[in-house]
């Protein structure tokens, strides 16, 4: 069975893609339920951080579910609203207050590697393989996602792997700028957690603060909101999380951060 599974660890929230016999291709159901599983997660106060993966040790995500298309992209009116599925979903991630990683073991090809880029960090298996095959199916990738893919890999490298559609490793998605770690597939688990646990012990205000000017940056200079930044910054200066920052600091412990 196809399907978007969620959990809380702790203050981690985890959506996991869950198709393992088809390599945890994604449905145009599981595309539709994205936003909403994120953005519960978004607002649940015990959760400060958020980790997509797939399910199982082959795949992340091994694109779109294709025998699907005939039915959900066979007319330009069921085109529409499958596109319109994959862009809310390629956006929740960015919606989200809270930072978003991607977990990446195996494949991660077409609508994973969207999915992946579309999130805030990405760490990878040392087996990882990656692929941008939509030059092999014909199909059109829209403005916003090449926007993004530009803005990760840069112009040359964009330009290779939806021209080429060839797969790439691991270590070529290091090099491209594509993903922020690779680990050993044996130390995969035990690294995210520990990269999960130092986010968890941060401050909410400052990352979502931080993570909404990272977000600014990339949008044309009339579309940015500087002063909502400013708000955000702001609302950081005067929370409890400051004063409790600083006490932490002056009496050599841990902080305990709480939201507010």
């Amino acid at each position: 069975m196809a399907e978007l599974i969620t959990r809380k660890e702790n203050a981690v929230g985890w959506v996991i893609f869950s198709n393992p016999a088809k390599l945890n291709a994604v449905t145009h159901d599981m595309w539709m339920a994205l936003p909403g599983k994120i953005a519960a997660l978004d607002a649940d106060s015990e959760v400060r951080m958020i980790v997509i993966t797939g399910d199982g040790d082959k795949a992340f995500i091994s694109g779109a579910d294709i025998s699907q298309f005939e039915k959900t992209r066979g007319s330009a009116e069921a085109q529409a609203i499958y596109n319109r599925s994959v862009v809310d979903a390629y956006e929740a991630p960015a919606r989200c207050s809270k930072p978003v990683v991607a977990k990446i073991r195996g494949i991660c090809m077409g609508g994973g590697l969207g999915l992946a880029a579309a999130c805030d960090v990405r760490i990878a298996a040392a087996d990882a393989v990656f692929r941008m095959p939509a030059a092999r199916l014909g199909l059109g990738y829209n403005f916003t996602g090449i926007k993004r893919f530009v803005q990760l890999l840069g112009v040359a490298n964009t330009s290779d792997i939806f021209f080429s559609a060839r797969k790439f490793d691991a270590a070529d998605a290091l090099v491209m700028g594509f993903v922020n770690r690779i680990v050993p597939v044996a130390d995969l688990d035990r690294e995210v957690a520990a990269y999960c646990e130092l986010v968890a012990e941060n401050a909410p205000l400052t990352m979502a603060a931080a993570k909404f000017a990272i977000l600014q940056t990339g949008l044309d200079p009339d579309a940015r909101d500087l002063e909502q930044a400013a708000r955000m910054i702001e609302a950081c200066f005067s929370s409890e999380d400051y004063r409790e920052g600083r006490r932490a600091f002056m009496e050599k412990r841990k902080p305990n951060f709480t939201g507010k």
